[in-house]
């Protein structure tokens, strides 16, 4: 397997343009099978998720063509309604096509995800409010089967806040009969542009980005050409290193009204930011100050940005306090964190980072996607090398990685094969 390589100690200096949002074009994509038609897309990362996706897509009955950036889907013909546990068990989202799925072929057959590094994250909120707009599920031999003649709309009530959970019932709800209000919706932009695809494809939904989000059923929709909106968890990494290595970074094509939570803390923790436009630079100018962080569903502090703060903090002054009230099990990077050198202690789901230590390269292990960009983020500023294994973690959620931050003067490169 590859490795990535990095020689620390560089201050990042330069601009970084940003890729399409892997956790918007998930969904989005799933959107294609409520109707027959060509769908464009652009905008759409290079990632081994979408490539999961897309080869979902294609086992369901679809013509998918990819050139760059652009994905054209072809769901004139899509009529498989089993979506097989060889792809699902790749990506936990695949569960995204089970909505969809249901609403249009009024069966759906789509393997159970199984577990993941970060936490159960179950899909029973996803059946429990397909039950309630009528659907028969039943779990069969590790697979979810659903049907229905045609679901009907009603108020479904989360017992927390699910993004795939929102999309799944949000998408199925588009073709019911009658009216579904979702509460305790999850708000996260992603969420948004969703509801603004399924809106342009003729759905009628409202107040998308609030807890209270409702769907009006129509009798069809039509395919549409749409843009992935900017990831926003890729530009709070780079941001973070641009923080981290006392540097001077410029992020491109990202969305800040995306990213107060994190410009909020970056701030407080002492680095210089200053948004203009589509355009966020950050100037990590001064030592940075310890500070406690709390994740929260959007649009608190998001989860997926912990890890990467996390290293922040392992060199700030001062001790923080990290709470993850999010995900379970989502500290597993901090036995690799502390090979480097850190100094963090666990106590349930608090971590205590005491800071001020130099950090020193190592070889470490990545456990998963945003565990991996915080072992990538200690590498930079550490003494010395550091090796990290298991990069297809990475390869999951960050178009060019290395590419990009070799373009900001780091020192950081991709072996094949683990080799030397």
């Amino acid at each position: 397997m590859d490795e990535i390589v990095i020689n620390g100690g560089k201050s990042l200096a330069g601009e970084v343009a940003i890729s399409g949002a892997k956790n918007a074009a998930l969904p989005m994509i799933a959107a294609s099978i409520l109707t027959g038609g060509v769908f464009s897309f652009s905008n759409v990362p290079a990632l081994k998720d979408i490539k999961t996706i897309l080869a979902l897509i294609s086992c369901l009955g679809a013509e998918v063509s990819r050139e760059e950036d652009t994905a054209v889907i072809d769901t004139s013909n899509l009529s498989v309604f089993e979506a097989p546990y060889d792809l699902v068990r790749q990506m936990r989202a695949s569960i995204l096509v089970l909505g969809p799925l249901l609403a249009r072929l009024k069966k759906a057959r789509v393997s159970l995800p199984g577990g993941c590094a970060i936490g159960a994250r179950p899909i029973n909120l996803h059946l429990k409010g397909l039950a309630r707009l009528g659907a028969d599920i039943k779990l069969e031999h590790g697979y979810v089967e659903a049907s229905a003649d045609r679901l009907v709309g009603d108020e479904i009530f989360f017992d927390i806040p699910t993004v795939t959970g929102t999309e799944n019932l949000m998408m199925a709800a588009t073709l019911a009969k009658g009216t579904t209000v979702l509460r305790n919706a999850a708000r996260e932009p992603e969420i948004v542009a969703l509801a603004d695809m399924l809106n342009n494809m003729g759905a009628e939904i409202s107040d998308a980005g609030t807890p209270a989000i409702t769907i009006r059923g129509v009798e069809g929709l039509n395919p549409v050409s749409a843009e992935i909106i900017p990831d926003r968890i890729e530009a709070g990494t780079y941001m973070v290193a641009g923080a981290l290595t006392q540097g001077r970074v410029l992020i491109k094509d990202c969305e800040p009204d995306h990213l107060k939570a994190v410009i909020s803390k970056l701030r407080e923790a002492g680095a210089d930011v200053s948004v203009s436009g589509k355009n966020i630079e950050v100037h990590g100018n001064t030592p940075i100050k310890s500070i406690d962080i709390k994740t929260l569903p959007y649009p608190g502090f998001p989860t997926d940005m912990q890890a990467q703060f996390m290293v922040l903090m392992a060199v700030a002054g001062g001790l923080s306090v990290i709470s993850e009230t999010v995900f379970e099990n989502r500290f597993i990077h901090v036995s690799e964190l502390k090979r480097m050198g850190t100094d963090i202690a666990i106590s349930g789901s608090h971590a205590m980072v005491k800071g001020g230590k130099r950090l020193s390269g190592a070889p470490v292990m990545a456990t998963d996607l945003r565990a991996s960009a915080s072992l990538v983020l200690a590498g930079l500023v550490a003494e010395g090398t550091t090796r990290i294994s298991r990069i297809y973690h990475l390869d999951r959620g960050y178009e060019r990685l290395e590419e990009k931050f070799s373009g900001l003067g780091a020192d950081i490169r991709r072996v094949p094969g683990g080799g030397a």
